[in-house]
């Protein structure tokens, strides 16, 4: 509380809470005392006066007759912004149901969220079982509990820690109130809840972009549910974003058996691509898993080599080497890698950078990553794939990461697997052909999902964390060295919607919903699963229906939010695929 400079404590019985409080908080910090009886009513509680003489002659404030549910009404409190606003073991009082207790906490989260200053705390005591959160020993089912986190979102706040109440640290304190009587509440188990303010949830924007490609700049519009993905430099030289710290970490420990060197040049995160370059680099995707992009305009790099050309829609301008699409995977650089310039034998090449796919919303699938690529021609006699493998192994074996080996001809793969993500990973090794000695040098390759990887290594609980805009994210990876991350959003409510439509079987592409879903939810969804599934015997058309599991990682998601969320999805739904809602 040292730092804290004005604390609020409202719902007070006979003040000895406050009074106790007062004797512990540092110079300068101004208390205000509030309860919600008259004066001479709250008085009449035993030790109550003694408590208030005390409060004022440490010069804290004490007001009565403060309603807890409406502070910013109240002609006092409304000329300030507290740090700190605290209030133990709320009740509506007499016999009251959970119904109206869980009402009494909306109310006053969003009493508070009037009168809190952004960085500061709510503190709310509550008997063992009331909150309705996992810490509750033993916790109550969650229709019979307070449901205290989801009542604080309704208000933009969400849980930040939770401890036991330490009542003996406050001497003299005898809590009140209970039914409405000169009783105490049972404090034995109970836990203070601290909530914070989450950051406002914001919808993906459409985004104009302009990049390089050969001699041309092409101006095009990423994807509204990527928007938030790109223009972040997790990896630049100044970032301490952890997909950087277990980067660093990984290239580290592969340096202690082969040199390693970072590939400078543009390697531009759009580039023409086609399905036949897909198949060729090894990679196990279709053209459906790739965001293929639809360029607005393009420019000559240097106008004097085609003055005659003028900005024309891209209609007109289709490449006879294949499409605009976002990167799917490092692998397709391979080739320009290898023909580079400094590309030495002996020497494994980095390049690290973002990469995007078609998925579909879950856990653990990533629409957007950051992905390492190394690649290198390397002695056969050194045993360079073993080699890399025991590296591996050495840095990720305490996460329950696992190996599995394939032989295809003269081609060995060695595949990363987690318990989360079954395939983030993998290792290849090949015969350079027209080598000096047959067999002699091979071309070893290397690709990591760095992303899931810093999940792992970090115990990050959701990979949607990584991109937070919160800076108490970033904040705990600052100091080094770093240990597992610690959430600053405890016990996030989760909230499960279905949706059900018909769509013709033919046409229908489930991407394209997943890609409707996270811009209409703005990411707020964590999971979807296909719960039933229809087709019509004589119409030919089939009904789907998804159930929606929405859930934030890091800032408030409230049911009134949600419904929104769900009914913008139903909106958006219709007017962006060729279907109809049931």
């Amino acid at each position: 509380m040292s730092i804290t400079r004005e604390v609020l404590l409202v719902g007070e019985g006979n003040f000895s809470f406050a009074s106790a409080l007062s004797d512990s908080l540092a110079p300068g910090v101004r208390c205000t005392a509030t309860c919600l009886q008259p004066e001479a009513e709250a008085l009449s509680r035993e030790n109550a006066e003694k408590n208030v003489q005390h409060l004022r002659e440490r010069g804290s404030t004490v007001l009565f007759g403060v309603d807890c549910t409406c502070l910013k009404e109240h002609e006092v409190i409304q000329q300030h912004l507290y740090d700190c606003i605290i209030f133990n073991f709320p009740h509506c009082g007499r016999k009251s149901g959970v119904k109206k207790n869980r009402t009494l906490l909306a109310k006053f989260f969003a009493s508070c969220a009037e009168v809190l200053k952004d960085n500061g705390e709510v503190h709310m005591a509550l008997c063992n079982g009331q909150g309705g959160t996992p810490y509750d020993n033993p916790m109550r089912e969650w229709h019979n509990s307070w449901q205290a986190v989801a009542m604080a979102a309704e208000a933009g706040l969400i849980l930040s820690e939770i401890h036991p109440f330490d009542r003996d640290k406050y001497q003299g304190y005898r809590c009140t109130g209970y039914r409405s009587q000169d009783k105490g509440f049972h404090v034995e188990g109970a836990l203070n809840h601290i909530f914070t303010r989450s950051l406002p949830y914001t919808m993906p924007e459409k985004l104009k972009m302009v990049t390089a490609i050969g001699k041309e700049t092409v101006s095009f519009e990423v994807p509204e549910e990527l928007s938030e993905y790109v223009n972040r430099d997790f990896l630049s030289q100044q970032s301490h974003h952890p997909v950087k710290i277990v980067l660093e970490q990984l290239l580290r420990e592969i340096k202690s058996s082969w040199p390693v060197c970072t590939v400078i040049g543009n390697f531009p995160e759009l580039l023409i691509c086609c399905p036949v370059k897909l198949q060729s680099c090894g990679l196990n995707l279709t053209p459906s898993d790739v965001y293929w992009i639809k360029p607005i305009e393009t420019h000559p790099l240097n106008p004097c080599e085609d003055s005659m050309k003028d900005c024309e829609p891209m209609e007109d301008q289709q490449s006879s080497g294949g499409s605009y699409a976002l990167r799917p995977s490092l692998l397709l650089h391979v080739q320009e890698i290898m023909q580079n310039e400094d590309f030495s034998p002996g020497t494994l090449h980095a390049l690290s950078g973002l990469v995007f796919q078609r998925v579909p919303i879950s856990p653990n699938q990533y629409p957007a990553y950051h992905q390492l690529l190394l690649v290198g021609v390397l002695p056969s006699k050194s045993q360079p794939l073993q080699c890399l493998r025991d590296c591996m192994e050495s840095l990720l074996s305490p996460y329950h990461v696992s190996f599995k080996e394939e032989h295809l001809g003269e081609e060995h793969q060695v595949w990363v697997y987690s318990q989360g993500v079954q395939n983030f990973g993998r290792m290849t090794s090949v015969p350079v052909p027209g080598s000096d000695f047959q067999g002699s040098l091979q071309l070893c390759v290397l690709l990591l999902n760095i992303d899931h990887l810093a999940t792992l290594i970090l115990s990050i609980p959701d990979w949607r964390l990584l991109w937070s805009a919160d800076p108490r994210f970033l904040a705990h990876f600052e100091p080094r060295p770093i240990g597992p991350f610690r959430p600053f959003s405890l016990y996030p409510p989760s909230y499960s919607h279905d949706i059900s439509f018909w769509m013709e079987p033919d046409s229908f592409d489930e991407l394209d919903f997943h890609a409707v879903v996270r811009v209409a939810t703005g990411g707020a969804v964590k999971d979807v699963k296909l719960v039933d599934r229809f087709r019509h015997p004589h119409m030919g058309h089939a009904s789907l229906c998804y159930r929606l599991d929405y859930q934030s990682p890091d800032r408030a998601l409230s049911h009134s939010q949600v419904l929104g969320l769900q009914n913008q999805l139903r909106r958006l739904l219709p007017l962006r695929l060729q279907v109809t809602l049931r």
